[in-house]
């Protein structure tokens, strides 16, 4: 409960994002996440730090459980926005964005900066 009032706004923005957000747009990219963070949660994250106007649409997990999983939140995201997984790239920081990625057919590059370690991101 308390991350839905406050906690959900103890984020920081990582040096670089904002510019790199308007530098891929800039150059015509469609921009989406996909977090297994629910997506309500996500949304009013985005907004909160205005990084909303960036993406075309936030996807994430529901409150009721479903779509938990990021093979299957990408799944989703590619079937709703019909979008072919040979045209797409996931940046993610832990194996789950990758994996979710691979299992899709996704291109995947792994960062390392966010909650994954580099020895996770070099095992997947």
């Amino acid at each position: 409960e308390r991350f839905r009032v406050t906690g959900l706004y103890e984020n920081r923005v990582f040096d670089g994002i904002p510019e790199l957000l308007e530098a891929l747009v800039g150059r015509g990219h469609t921009l989406y996440v996909a977090t297994s963070k629910p997506g309500v949660f996500a949304r009013e994250i985005a907004r909160h730090f205005a990084f909303d106007r960036h993406f075309k649409a936030i996807y994430g997990s529901e409150l009721d459980g479903t779509r938990t999983h990021k093979d299957e939140l990408i799944r989703h995201l590619l079937d709703s926005e019909g979008l072919a997984a040979e045209h797409c790239l996931m940046i993610g920081d832990r194996m789950h964005d990758l994996l979710g990625a691979s299992r899709n057919g996704v291109a995947c590059i792994g960062v390392g900066y966010g909650f994954g370690s580099e020895d996770e991101l070099r095992a997947h």
